[in-house]
């Protein structure tokens, strides 16, 4: 049911994606007013743009999170995050974007805006620019991609959302292959922070926990921190984001494309006591919980403390730590050592543990 205060003025109509003068609108006076830059202002299909010759990397996601609002940001700070750090993990300056929405009928304009400036502000942030999107309108509840329930309901009153589609391009530094092929049995396993802070952010609201202490996406931009280390470091073997699946996904790609074996360790493990204790409720493994502002480092093992000493310098790294060491066998294959002293495989989710998290 719609708020009674709640006029036709203050919502996404479905003649806002027909192309007319509602789309106008809502490009003149939100999208150009927030994002407009020389190249956006042309409005053409197709954005022309210039680059050094230069090894090009172009990566593209959609985001379709729900709740859109969530502590620690939203679904259009959390699409170019997820769009900068893609790039970042292939040791590439981010630099050019393209920003698709698609918008439920019925999404309150204020929801709109508001999206809109944190896509702006995490963009400025980051360096990148937004040069070309599109809009789309679909109406409520009559596509298969979210069907609602009633804990949608409650984490988003108005029962009305938007989707993302982002494309990425970023410069390559010369130099530099921090493919998740390149570990080498002694390597070293850093991760930059906590894990699992973004997907118990997400599933305490649409679960209902209640938990109100800590729980904090950690959806940030990493680049500016993977620039200083790769400019110091350029020879970094892998990076990965432990986004979806987290950092037993993440992992468990390096060892299988790599062909090596990669041995972590329970107590070296950062998982804050609020993290922990949701996962206990949910039966969530914090290894499989999804991140956005994390990075997985491996590196040579004579590297592991200047890699140390300049990720801590970053405010986003504070917390860096060693977790493991690449090893020769068994190949493929993740281990974690208990501490108790045992050993266990760590295996690839079968599915998707976390609904909607990035």
């Amino acid at each position: 049911m719609k708020n009674d205060h709640t006029s036709n003025n203050d919502i996404i109509l479905m003649g806002h994606g027909g192309g007319g003068l509602l789309t106008n609108k809502i490009i003149d006076e939100i999208i150009l007013n927030e994002l407009g830059n020389p190249i956006l202002a042309k409005l053409d299909d197709g954005a022309c743009i210039t680059v050094p010759q230069q090894e090009l990397v172009m990566t593209t996601d959609s985001y379709v999170i729900n709740p859109i609002f969530f502590p620690g940001g939203d679904i259009g700070g959390l699409a170019v995050c997820g769009t900068v750090n893609d790039l970042a993990m292939q040791g590439a300056e981010p630099k050019y974007m393209s920003l698709a929405l698609i918008i439920e009928e019925g999404l309150p304009l204020s929801d709109l805006r508001r999206i809109i400036r944190s896509i702006k502000n995490t963009s400025v942030e980051t360096g990148v620019l937004i040069v070309t999107g599109d809009t789309k309108v679909i109406e409520k509840c009559k596509r298969g991609l979210h069907e609602h329930t009633e804990k949608d309901r409650s984490a988003s009153p108005e029962n009305s959302g938007i989707f993302i589609n982002t494309t990425g391009i970023g410069l390559k530094l010369p130099g530099v292959n921090t493919a998740v092929s390149n570990a080498r049995p002694g390597d070293s396993v850093i991760i930059t922070g906590s894990m699992g802070d973004h997907g118990m952010a997400i599933m305490n609201i649409r679960e209902g926990l209640n938990l109100e202490s800590g729980l904090i996406s950690d959806v940030a931009p990493l680049w500016s921190m993977i620039n200083s280390l790769l400019n110091d470091i350029p020879g970094i073997h892998c990076l990965r984001d432990p986004t979806r699946g987290g950092v037993a996904a993440a992992l468990c790609d390096v060892a299988k494309t790599s062909s090596c074996g990669i041995m972590i360790n329970e107590s070296s493990l950062p998982v804050k006591n609020t993290v922990r204790g949701a996962c206990d409720i949910l039966g969530l493994d914090p290894l499989n919980v999804a991140n956005e502002g994390k990075a997985i480092i491996i590196c040579r093992n004579q590297d592991e403390e200047k890699t140390l000493q300049i990720i801590k310098k970053h405010n986003l790294g504070r917390d860096a730590c060693v977790i493991g060491k690449v090893t020769d066998e068994p190949a493929g294959t993740v281990l974690l050592k208990t501490r108790i002293g045992g050993e266990r495989i760590i295996d690839v989710p079968t599915g998707e543990t976390l609904p909607r998290i990035c």
